[in-house]
C-alpha cells in the first residue's frame, strides 16, 4: 500500500512550538519522514510520497529566521526527507480592528468602549461609534496584519490530485486546519485516511469523521512533545549544520 503524506507546514510548526516551547531548542530541526514513518500502520503500507507545505519567512521581517528556514528546506532536500515543498507566500498589510478587554487567544472577546469625550489623537487609534443609539465608541487600532497564503490550498491540491490519479493507495494528512474538512471528506471516499493534529489544541471538529466513511480504515492521531523530539535530524547533514538555537 503507498502512504502519501500531505504536511501544512505552517500548522506543524506552531503546533510543535506549543508543545515544546518556543525558546526550548530539540524541535525545530524535524525529519519528516522519520516522524511520520510509525503513523502508516496500515498492512503492507510504506511511506511513498512526502509533500511540504510551507512559506518562506520574508527576510525583511526575520532575517535571522529567512536563513534558518532556507537551510532547514535545503536539508530536508539533502537527506531525501520530502519528495515535495509545495510553497505558498506571507503577505501583510495594514487593517483597521478594535480593541478588546481580554487577552491574547481569548474566544468570543468583549470590545473596549470609550466613553470620555477627551482623546490622544497622537496615537494610532481612533474611535467609532458602536451605534448610532450610544453615546459609547469602541476603539480602533491600525494593525499589521500577516498570513500565510497557500498552505492549505497547496495540501488539498496535492492530497486530492494524487487519489484522484491513483499514485497513492492512503494518505496521512498533518493539518489541524479546519479549511481542509472538504478535501477531507473526499479523499476518504476513494483512499484510508490518517489525520494526524500536529497541535496541543483538540482536533478540529471538522476534521473529524467516521472510521468507516467511505472506504473505511480511517484514523485520527494528536502529535506529542515527545514525537518531535525523537524525529530530529543530526546536527549535520552534509555541508548544511542545524542552526542555532534549533
Amino acid at each position: 500500500m503507498r502512504v502519501g503524506v500531505y504536511v501544512d507546514g505552517f500548522n506543524l510548526y506552531y503546533g510543535a512550538r506549543k508543545h515544546c516551547g518556543r525558546g526550548t531548542p530539540g524541535w525545530r530541526w524535524l525529519d519528516l519522514r522519520k516522524l511520520v514513518a510509525p503513523l502508516a500502520k496500515w498492512s503492507d503500507s510504506e511511506i511513498s510520497r512526502i509533500v511540504y507545505c510551507t512559506a518562506r519567512v520574508d527576510a525583511a521581517d526575520n532575517a535571522t529566521g529567512s536563513v534558518d528556514q532556507a537551510i532547514y528546506l535545503e536539508a530536508l532536500s539533502e537527506a531525501g526527507s520530502v519528495d515535495v515543498i509545495a510553497e505558498g507566500r506571507y503577505v501583510s498589510w495594514a487593517k483597521r480592528e478594535p480593541l478588546v478587554n481580554e487577552v491574547v487567544g481569548t474566544f468570543r472577546p468583549s470590545v473596549y468602549v470609550h466613553s470620555d469625550e477627551t482623546w490622544d489623537a497622537r496615537l494610532p487609534l481612533r474611535t467609532t461609534p458602536m451605534s448610532p443609539e450610544q453615546a459609547s465608541s469602541a476603539v480602533m487600532a491600525t494593525v499589521r496584519k500577516r498570513e500565510e497564503k497557500g498552505s492549505d490550498v497547496n495540501v488539498a491540491s496535492h492530497l486530492l490530485f494524487d487519489v484522484l490519479v491513483g499514485v497513492v493507495d492512503a494518505a496521512i494528512v498533518v493539518t489541524n486546519d479546519s479549511d481542509l474538512e472538504l478535501p477531507l471528506r473526499m479523499a476518504r471516499s476513494h483512499v484510508p485516511v490518517g489525520t494526524v493534529n500536529p497541535s496541543t489544541n483538540p482536533t478540529a471538529g471538522a476534521l473529524k469523521g467516521r472510521h468507516d466513511d467511505g472506504v473505511g480504515r480511517h484514523w485520527w492521531r494528536r502529535l506529542t512533545a515527545e514525537d518531535y523530539r525523537a524525529a530530529q535530524f543530526p546536527d549535520a547533514i552534509g555541508h548544511l549544520r542545524k542552526p542555532v538555537g534549533w
